[in-house]
């Protein structure tokens, strides 16, 4: 096996400095780990679906210089980790001192044959040294515990034996870390700067550039390459489905590529922000995406997959899309030779195929203001979280005086692209905002895009699904008084 690298690749691992060493270029973290004697972490799925392959990795913080964030080990290659510091559950606690999560954990009965118990214990760990996690003086309501903990950190992780109430338990009974908390204390600090990372394996290599400049040439040279920030795609592709792409560009941590905004006429979201970031940074001001949020699979994902890699794969069935139609975004499209905006509506052009060229990259999106007064974001999927959706609908409605004076509404899961409901638009705009309306314009949605039969859905129901979402936002919008 050859290797050849800018310089010898390490992390730090539960506090010790730790080479990567000779690996191939897509061994994944967890394998990476496992190999170690760390078994603590499991493969269970190999999706990112289950948490038992969850650690602690330490991100820019948004209420601290760093943020211990959980995410999945099984999808992300242990090159993405050159210069980082992660946590595993071995690194938490052992049985003579274990970490207060481990403790709540067994003493409330959270663990029975023990497969997941290291993925919840992350997981966990991770909203336990969350900043900004405090008491509720309230109590508390179904999805935080009085102790501010937020259950749906706990989402992405399963658990077939123990049953969920004794976990819930565990974490609800957690207090504040101790003053003495050296993972505590670590938030007070800056995380690992990004490593300029260059490795080479046989014929396969990893490469994180310093800038967008220098991706942008390599895009340039090698237009083939294969782009990845959270690896929550590749890293199925990679585990599936054997893929093993040439030539691996990470930009996750690019300053250029990280933007946020929120002026008076529009809000800018960086392309390599994960879900998680935008979800805190955004704080409930576009009400349409903090309804897509919760449903876009679970913490874990969110924790590091981005809007940017859920466009750039040109899936008719990612969750943000149809919001962000509906939203009437656009795409700040970047190469050598410059930048341009697209509209989201016309940056789909087949199958997982779009007008962005190969040797671009998405860069921003870009979301207009004012925003639509009446918004909502509904997902048909056999599950209410953590599923890929059978049909996704973004809806943005403006009614003055009774009348709809804007619409637009995005649909997924429907036809080949993502795309817009125009039939379904026209038959409202300039029309009453009533009953009778809205059935006569759900008719005409419930034939919109091309649907078709698959494991998840047939095409009937997903014709269905259209008409009857378009009558459940109007009634839902009527109940709330709007």
């Amino acid at each position: 096996m050859t290797t050849q690298a800018l310089r010898a690749l390490a992390l730090k691992v539960n506090g010790e400095d730790t080479a990567i060493g000779d690996v191939p270029v897509h061994t994944t973290v967890l394998d990476w780990l496992r190999d170690r004697g760390l078994t603590g972490a499991k493969e269970g799925c190999a999706e990112g679906e289950c948490g038992a392959c969850s650690v602690l990795v330490a991100r820019p913080g948004i209420e601290a210089q760093t943020e211990w964030t959980a995410v999945n080990a099984c999808l992300l290659p242990i090159a993405s980790l050159d210069g980082q510091e992660i946590v595993t559950s071995e690194g938490l606690g052992q049985p003579a001192e274990l970490h207060p999560v481990q403790e709540e954990m067994a003493v409330r009965g959270g663990s029975q044959c023990g497969f997941c118990t290291p993925g919840f214990v992350c997981s966990m760990a991770a909203e336990y040294y969350r900043p900004g996690r405090t008491a509720c003086a309230d109590g508390g309501d179904h999805e935080h515990g009085p102790n501010g903990f937020d259950l749906h950190s706990l989402s992405g992780n399963l658990c077939r034996c123990t049953g969920y109430r004794p976990i819930k338990d565990a974490a609800y009974a957690l207090g504040d870390p101790v003053e003495n908390d050296a993972l505590a204390v670590r938030r007070n600090s800056p995380p690992p700067p990004p490593a300029t990372t260059g490795m080479v394996v046989g014929e396969a290599e990893f490469v994180r550039p310093a800038s967008l400049d220098d991706v942008l040439g390599l895009l340039a040279d090698r237009p083939g390459a294969q782009i990845v920030a959270g690896s929550t795609d590749l890293g199925v592709q990679v585990n599936i489905f054997g893929s093993r792409p040439p030539l691996t560009v990470a930009v996750d941590r690019l300053a250029e590529l990280r933007e946020f905004s929120f002026g008076d006429d529009e809000v800018r979201l960086g392309a390599a922000l994960t879900l998680t970031e935008i979800e805190r940074r955004l704080a409930g001001r576009v009400p349409l995406l903090a309804q897509l949020f919760p449903q876009f699979a679970s913490r874990l994902i969110r924790n590091g997959a981005t809007i940017g890699g859920n466009l750039g794969t040109g899936s008719p069935i990612g969750d943000t899309p149809p919001a962000l139609l509906a939203l009437d975004a656009s795409l700040v499209l970047a190469s050598r030779r410059g930048e341009r905006v697209v509209p989201l509506a016309e940056y789909f052009t087949g199958y997982r195929q779009t007008v962005k060229d190969a040797d671009e990259l998405i860069k921003t999106i870009v979301v207009p203001l004012p925003l639509a007064p009446r918004t909502a974001f509904h997902k048909i999927a056999k599950r209410r979280f953590d599923d890929i959706s059978s049909v996704a609908i973004g809806y943005a409605v403006d009614v003055v005086d009774g009348v709809v004076r804007e619409a637009r509404i995005g649909l997924g899961g429907v036809a080949a692209t993502p795309l817009r409901a125009r039939a379904t638009e026209d038959a409202l705009i300039g029309r009453p905002w009533t009953e009778l309306t809205v059935r006569e314009a759900a008719g005409v949605m419930a034939a919109e895009g091309t649907p078709m039969d698959d494991h998840r859905a047939s095409a009937s129901y997903r014709s269905a699904m259209l008409g009857q979402s378009l009558l459940r936002f109007y009634f839902a919008e009527q109940e709330a008084g709007a």
